[in-house]
């Protein structure tokens, strides 16, 4: 009988092996950041008026961009007044979308935020806390048990 042993990101003896495995195959941990920053720019929309236009990634693409067009420009204002509450869905994604209208820098900030924070997910300080705080076990090579 061959033993096989699966360790905890920390204890693991060569956790460069974990991270590019997990980088090679799990392409999604930034999903959920890309359906928050969606969520914001439809809040704003909702609340701006205007027509939205949008195709974004979470890391860079030369299709990528973003648009309200028409929208009221008074109506911006009362979320101006109360940004640091995020006024339209609570995450902080309401900032950057906020913000960038306000500046004329929607697509800029928008596009910014959700890559940097992609290259972070990504980073080895972040795979390790995700890898912790979820308890995952890998085998020697570095995939997952």
């Amino acid at each position: 009988m061959k033993t096989v042993n699966a360790y905890r990101i920390y204890e693991h003896p060569d956790k460069n092996k974990v991270f590019d495995w997990i980088r090679n195959n799990w392409h999604d941990l930034n999903d959920h950041t890309i359906r928050e920053v969606i969520d914001s720019l439809k809040a704003l929309r909702d609340r701006v008026g205007g027509e939205l236009d949008y195709s974004i990634s979470a890391v860079p693409d030369r299709g990528e961009y973003v648009t309200l067009k028409g929208y009221d420009p008074d109506d911006l204002k009362p979320l101006i007044d109360s940004i640091d509450d995020y006024p339209l869905t609570g995450v902080c994604w309401d900032y950057d979308v906020i913000e960038g209208l306000r500046y004329g820098e929607l697509e800029y900030r928008v596009l910014k935020a959700i890559h940097a924070e992609t290259e972070y997910l990504y980073s080895d300080e972040a795979l390790e806390e995700f890898c912790e705080a979820n308890e995952y076990y890998f085998f020697e090579n570095g995939h997952v048990s």
